[in-house]
């Protein structure tokens, strides 16, 4: 069976198809039974193969398409019918359709001829209105002219005052009213020029800037722009062209005069009337940036001139007076960095250039202000609108910001280039950059009462930043040389390290370095935040420097003498320096403003918690050394008899032992360190001692009348031992140690009173409740706390030390339950006096 699918394919060719068969390649896109591939051209049996196959095919299809038709011939006949009925109808269509195309061209004539005779109608109309129109606005222009020539003969009356006039003009009030009447009728004459312009120019050429000038006529219709008559080819009104122009150029000239005056003035009358002219004009925005633009230039021209080396010279050498006989000699060339003869001159010149700078600045800022409140406060009559409202839609900030950012540009640009161009500016500024700076505050100030610029302790405003900021090239060298400053000190108070360690002289040096930087720049909220910064780094280096040095093996802290360990003399030397230097920067925060004061107060903090880390260890090995030598007392037998025979005994050897350290403490360890620091320790050591012999001595036992009398000599040697461990330069002597003092007094009597007695507060008085409670239980068959939970006495003393009174009190108290007798309700009775019940 052959393949019909390439003889069924929309793009079957004939010719290319036997292209196909002659050169032995399959038809494009299909491979056919009758086109096999071949490497060479078709033999001609092969064609006469592929041609009776064809012939066979074709043949084959014929009868298919007979058989079809004799099959399907009866439904062929009938959609032959409905062929031939179908042929009818659209007959009938065709027909009625040419009659709608009839209908449609003659309703198409019915439209057309209206049509065109409208739009010659509205042509005529237009041309009507465009006449109609110009003859309005040429009305208009010279009813307006006619204006301004009446207006412009007054102003000229003004101009040519007459002599009564001139008589009349000595008197303030009556030239003051004839001010204000110049003022109104140029107002008004340039309101005219204004809209005698727009007639002549058209909106197209005015713009918005029109609208908001001249005033509303009234929703009547207008011609488009595209139809308007330009009236400069109206003879009629291009005659008026030259007066008003003329017009135009005086109103113009007084009205930039008005402003002048009223600026230099500060008169705002004046320059309302002024900015009120400017705005009939149409020339309000443009007048206000170019006045802006002038005054930055200004004082952009000042600020070049004032750190210009060379008008420096220029106006030192005119200043020099050089005799006419040497007007032959030989002239140098202008120098443009001062010799060390010249510089003085050179630096009074600079200086006085700085401060006719800041006057100028001063002067032309309050120029600006002036100007912008003026526009805040002048409206337009007709929309109520603010001028600066108007001007900002031209403008991209207002004066006073466009102000600030040229005048701080312009600094900062010259003084960057000041500062890489000349040696000479670059040490001068930044070494007087303190008086640079109240140079600056006195421009704050001045203009502080004509603006909202505020420069305080406390606040700072935006603009005053911005100024500032532009000096950061010499705020920047000099916080540079203070920082060097700072760290010059603290390396020449630890150069010689642990050798020769720094002492109370380079403590006092580094605070007095640190003190003067910030007295300085304390004028200055800003200035005095950076000096603050790096004096907390420069206290971080000596922080770092000292723990660097400090010692903190054991032979710091040991104390067996008989004399100081080089650590202990190195860690007191050390001590000592950080000592004097943060006690005399603790002032800080009562001289300098909070935020100051708590940058520099975190550096002397961490100065007090290093000098902290070398006394703390110290005193604890002190304390924990003596009461060791305490805790010796329970060593001593005292329940043995009385010898009457013997006399007064001497004082123990723990005592003496004890007394010896103490000796050693204040010869040897405490000299390497200055009584400023050590009397507060001497009394907090005295009161320790104190403390922890009276509970020792509480919790003796047994204990006989031997025993009470030697505690009795020893509490003697204690009082001489303490107090010539506290010197001469208590003159109270141990009465300055205060109630622990009164606790040892009275620690005498409560050995030698009866027992019933020890219950009673007047017997008492001075002693803790827990020490006579102890003194009950030592005199009863008892035990004692300590013994009750088998601690040692000194353990129990030390635990006593770092717990409440309350929880010693229920230690003892929890000694008593169950048991009954004198000695347990005297000790009940204590603690019901101690806890207040």
């Amino acid at each position: 069976m052959m393949d019909y699918s390439s003889f069924v394919i929309d793009d079957f060719d004939i010719n290319d198809y036997a292209n196909a068969i002659l050169a032995g390649e399959p038809y494009p896109q299909h491979q056919t039974q009758f086109a096999k591939p071949r490497t060479g051209a078709a033999s001609k049996d092969d064609i006469s193969v592929t041609i009776s196959k064809l012939d066979s095919s074709i043949e084959n299809v014929g009868k298919q398409i007979k058989s079809l038709v004799t099959t399907h011939h009866e439904e062929l006949l009938h959609r032959a019918v409905e062929i031939n009925n179908l042929s009818g109808s659209l007959t009938s269509v065709r027909r009625g359709l040419d009659d709608v195309d009839t209908s449609l061209e003659k309703l198409r004539e019915k439209i057309r001829v209206p049509y065109r005779t409208l739009e010659t109608s509205a042509i005529r109309l237009q041309r009507t209105r465009q006449a109609s129109d110009a003859l309005r606005r040429i009305s208009r222009f010279i009813v307006l002219s006619r204006r301004l020539d009446t207006q412009m003969t007054e102003f000229a009356a003004f101009d040519k005052p007459s002599t009564a006039e001139k008589k009349l003009d000595n008197s303030n009030r009556l030239f003051a009213d004839q001010q204000d009447d110049k003022e109104r009728i140029i107002a008004k004459a340039a309101l005219t020029i204004a809209e005698l312009g727009a007639l002549l120019d058209g909106p197209e050429d005015t713009g918005d800037t029109l609208k908001n000038c001249l005033p509303e006529t009234g929703h009547r219709t207008t011609p488009t722009m595209d139809a308007l008559v330009p009236l400069r080819s109206v003879k009629a009104t291009v005659a008026h062209v030259p007066f008003i122009e003329e017009a135009r150029c005086k109103v113009t000239r007084e009205m930039e005069s008005m402003i002048i005056t009223g600026l230099s003035s500060l008169d705002q009358s004046l320059l309302a009337s002024s900015l009120q002219t400017a705005h009939n004009l149409c020339v309000l925005p443009t007048l206000v940036q170019a006045l802006s633009k002038d005054l930055c230039d200004a004082v952009e021209e000042r600020i070049r001139s004032t750190f210009d080396l060379s008008c420096i010279s220029k106006e030192l050498v005119s200043k020099e007076n050089i005799p006419s006989s040497q007007g032959l000699s030989y002239k140098s060339r202008v120098r443009t960095e001062p010799t060390n003869i010249t510089a003085p001159q050179w630096t009074g010149a600079l200086w006085a250039r700085l401060e006719s700078l800041v006057e100028e600045m001063a002067a032309c800022c309050i120029k600006v202000y002036t100007l912008e409140k003026a526009l805040k406060l002048k409206k337009d009559p007709v929309t109520q609108r603010s001028f600066i409202a108007d001007v900002m839609k031209v403008l991209e900030n207002k004066p006073t910001s466009t102000f600030w950012t040229s005048v701080g540009r312009s600094l900062e640009k010259y003084v960057r280039d000041a500062a890489k161009g000349s040696i000479f500016l670059q040490q001068t500024l930044s070494a007087g950059y303190p008086k640079l700076l109240r140079i600056f505050h006195k421009l704050f100030a001045k203009i502080a009462v004509h603006t909202d610029t505020v420069y305080t302790q406390s606040q700072q405003s935006p603009e005053t930043i911005l100024v500032l900021r532009a000096l950061s090239t010499f705020e920047d060298i000099y916080l540079s040389r203070s920082a060097t400053r700072l760290n010059e000190s603290v390396s020449q108070a630890f150069a010689g390290g642990s050798r020769a360690p720094p002492g109370s002289n380079e403590g006092v040096t580094i605070a007095r370095v640190v003190m003067n930087e910030l007295d300085s720049a304390r004028f200055d909220p800003l200035l005095i935040l950076a000096v603050a910064r790096n004096v907390s780094a420069a206290l971080d280096g000596v922080m770092m420097r000292a723990e660097g040095l400090i010692s903190s093996d054991r032979l710091a802290v040991t104390l067996l003498g008989p004399m100081a360990t080089p650590q202990q003399v190195l860690n007191g030397q050390v001590a000592t320096c950080l000592y004097y230097c943060w006690t005399n920067l603790e002032k800080v925060a009562e001289e300098h403003t909070e935020s100051a004061a708590t940058l520099v107060k975190a550096g002397v903090k961490k100065l007090h918690l290093t000098y902290d880390s070398i006394i703390e260890p110290l005193l604890t090995a002190i304390r924990r050394e003596l009461a060791s030598i305490i805790s010796r007392l329970h060593r001593v037998d005292l329940q043995k008899a009385t010898n009457p025979m013997a006399g007064m005994a001497g004082p123990s050897m723990y005592m003496k032992d004890l007394a010896d350290k103490l000796n050693y403490v204040k010869t040897q360890i405490f000299t390497n360190f200055t009584s400023d620091m050590t009397q507060s320790w001497v009394l907090s050591i005295v009161r320790y001692v104190i403390r922890n012999f009276v509970l020792h001595a509480s919790i003796a036992k047994p204990l006989g009348e031997s025993g009470k009398l030697q505690l009795t000599t020893d509490m003697t040697e204690l009082e001489f031992a303490l107090g010539t461990f506290l010197g001469p330069s208590s003159k109270r002597g141990l009465e300055a140690v205060g109630e622990e003092y009164k606790m040892l007094r009275a620690m005498r009597p409560l050995l030698f009173i009866d027992t019933a007695s020890l219950a009673g507060p007047a017997h008492t008085a001075n002693l803790p409740p827990l020490v006579v409670l102890h003194h009950i239980l030592v005199r009863s068959p008892l035990p004692m706390p300590h013994i009750t939970h088998g601690w040692q006495e000194a353990e129990y003393v030390r635990w006593t030390e770092e717990r409440r009174q309350e929880d010693a009190w229920g230690l003892v108290e929890a000694a008593l339950v169950g048991k009954e007798g004198e000695f347990v309700e005297l000790a009940r009775k204590v603690l019901r006096q101690a806890r207040g019940e």
